[in-house]
């Protein structure tokens, strides 16, 4: 047990090619989900600015849990890159790696109800554009479940 324990320690020990390997890779998806993110941000805010004219107090109430989740989604997705900075020099990588995965995976929860919520919204202001006579609330709140149903799926049938 204690042969365990040291070699344990000796794993951890930090070389200096897996350090900016693994540390380019972190802070590279990091900043990937943190950019996109952030455009995603920046359209929502734009349509609570310049809301169209056939907007509901629904429509408001949806984009404002948007704009609150994406931005949860994007503090969670850049708090590797202020980890970092807080943790340099890095005396246990492999609690760097456990930690920044856990905040991204984190941060995936709130944007993917952010790409939820954003779907809703296009599909609801684009089905009563088409369709006047069609009740379409329910419906767009259905059919923004297709992407993620199929992609889960897809997920789920991968080898």
């Amino acid at each position: 047990m204690v042969e365990k324990k040291n070699k344990d320690k000796d794993n951890d020990k930090i070389d200096s090619n897996d350090l900016d390997k693994d540390l380019g890779t972190i802070l590279r998806e990091s900043t990937l989900l943190t950019t996109v993110s952030g455009l995603l941000f920046g359209f929502l805010l734009n349509i609570s600015i310049n809301t169209p004219k056939n907007f509901t107090e629904v429509h408001s109430i949806i984009l404002l849990i948007a704009l609150f989740s994406i931005t949860f989604a994007i503090s969670l997705f850049v708090m590797p890159v202020i980890y970092h900075h807080f943790q340099y020099p890095y005396t246990n990588l492999v609690k760097f790696r456990e930690r920044s995965h856990r905040f991204m995976v984190c941060g995936i929860i709130p944007a993917a109800i952010t790409l939820y919520l954003g779907l809703v919204l296009g599909l609801d202001l684009g089905l009563k554009l088409g369709i006047h006579w069609l009740n379409t609330g329910y419906l767009s709140f259905l059919l923004a479940l297709i992407p993620f149903i199929f992609t889960f799926i897809v997920y789920k049938k991968r080898k």
